[in-house]
C-alpha cells in the first residue's frame, strides 16, 4: 500500500476543483499522507493538507505524484519529479489526455495504484545541452524540443548527428521530438507516431521549403548539433512548455537526458487504447 501521495495541479479551475473532489474521497479512507500543491490549496482547502511548493527542491519523496490537469500540466509535473525516480499518474481535467490519461472511473483506477496494481513505463527525456542553462534549472523536454522563427522570416538550420552533416532545412523552424512527444506537435505536423518507451529521437521540419524534406528517426543515444542562420536577429527555442529567444550564430546541441521519467500505466488506460479513443481509430463514420 502507497504511504504518501503528492497532488500536483496548476490549473485552479472548475475542472480541476472537480477531479479533486473525486480524487479525495478515494485517497482519504487509506490514512495515507497527502500532499497538495500550493496553486490547488488556494482553491481546495476542504482538509488540512500538507502544501508544497517543488517537491524536488524541497527533497520530499512520496511515492508518487497525481498531476491532475492536460498533458501541459504532466509536463510541468516532470520538472517537479526530474531525476529523483518518483512516477507519475496523470489524472485528465483537461482535454486531449495522452499523458494524462486516467478520465473514465478515476475512483477505480486510483484504488489499482493505491494498491500497487500498475505497471511502469520509463518514458526517455531530451535535453538542450548547449547553450547550458538558458531554460533555468532544468534544460529537459519530455515532448520536444523546437527550433521556430521569432518572425516572418525563415530560418535556416544545419543538422549534424554525430558530427555527421545531415541537412540543412530551409523552414519555418525544426521538432526535435521524443517518442512521447511523437503524439504532440510532431503528429500535428505529419510526424510518425512512436510507442512512448522507445528511445528514438523525431526530427520534423515546420513548413519546410523544399517538399521533398520530410521526418527522420534517429537512435536515441544521437548527438545533434545545429547551427542556426536567419535575416532576424534572434529566434525562438523551446523546452516543452518553456521558451527563449536566442541571437543567430550560436550553436544548439541536444542529445538524450542522462535519467528518464516513470509514468504509471493502469489497465485499460495504455497508449494503445489512448490512441484509439483520442484519434478515433476503427470509428466508422460511412452510417
Amino acid at each position: 500500500m502507497l504511504k504518501e501521495i503528492a497532488i500536483f495541479g496548476s490549473d485552479n479551475g472548475i475542472t480541476t476543483a472537480d477531479c479533486l473532489n473525486n480524487i479525495m474521497p478515494v485517497l482519504e479512507p487509506h490514512g495515507m499522507n497527502i500532499l497538495l500543491h500550493e496553486n490547488l490549496a488556494k482553491t481546495f482547502n476542504k482538509g488540512s493538507y500538507r502544501t508544497f511548493k517543488n517537491i524536488y527542491n524541497e527533497n520530499i519523496k512520496p511515492d508518487l505524484i497525481l498531476s491532475v490537469g492536460g498533458d501541459g500540466t504532466f509536463l510541468e509535473t516532470v520538472l517537479q519529479v526530474r531525476d529523483s525516480g518518483i512516477p507519475i499518474a496523470g489524472v485528465n481535467a483537461g482535454r486531449m489526455g495522452f499523458l494524462a490519461n486516467i478520465h473514465d472511473d478515476i475512483a477505480g483506477s486510483l484504488e489499482k495504484i493505491i494498491r500497487r496494481e500498475y505497471t511502469l513505463i520509463d518514458r526517455h527525456l531530451i535535453e538542450l545541452v548547449e547553450p547550458f542553462g538558458v531554460m533555468g534549472s532544468s534544460n529537459v523536454a519530455l515532448n520536444d524540443i523546437t527550433i521556430q522563427k521569432a518572425d516572418l522570416n525563415m530560418i535556416r538550420v544545419k543538422v549534424f548527428v554525430d558530427d555527421l552533416y545531415l541537412n540543412t532545412y530551409w523552414s519555418d523552424g525544426l521538432i526535435i521530438s521524443t517518442a512521447t512527444g511523437s503524439t504532440a506537435y510532431n503528429m500535428s505536423t505529419g510526424g510518425p507516431i512512436l510507442s512512448p518507451a522507445d528511445k528514438s529521437i523525431i526530427i520534423s521540419p515546420l513548413s519546410p521549403h523544399t517538399l521533398s524534406v520530410r521526418p527522420i528517426v534517429l537512435p536515441g543515444n544521437s548527438c545533434l548539433r545545429m547551427e542556426v542562420e536567419g535575416r532576424s536577429p534572434e529566434y525562438l527555442v523551446t523546452c516543452d512548455f518553456r521558451s527563449v529567444r536566442l541571437p543567430f550564430f550560436r550553436e544548439l546541441v541536444i542529445s538524450q537526458a542522462g535519467y528518464t521519467i516513470k509514468t504509471i500505466n493502469v489497465e485499460g488506460q495504455d497508449f494503445f487504447s489512448t490512441l484509439r479513443n483520442k484519434l478515433m481509430w476503427g470509428a466508422d463514420r460511412r452510417n
